[in-house]
């Protein structure tokens, strides 16, 4: 899962990062953070799926979830 890869090599330089999946991908998310090191570093969960959801469907999963982005990356 290269977006965890990257969150894990972000957080290694100082700088705040976060991963973004799907339900369907939680375990793999959890995984790769413990095998990384990483074991509980936070990750944003969306509902799964959301390759069908229209733009307008899309954006309003994604405000859902704005708070708790901000709240990892300036935590």
């Amino acid at each position: 899962m290269c977006s965890v890869h990257d969150t894990v090599e972000f957080e290694k330089r100082g700088i705040p990062a976060t991963t973004i999946v799907t339900e369907a991908f939680k375990k793999t998310a959890v995984f790769q953070f413990r095998a990384k090191g990483m074991e509980g570093h936070p990750f944003i969960q969306l509902p799964h799926p959301v390759s069908n959801l229209s733009p307008d469907e899309m954006r309003e999963v994604t405000l859902r979830y704005v708070d708790e982005l901000v709240r990892q990356l300036t935590g």
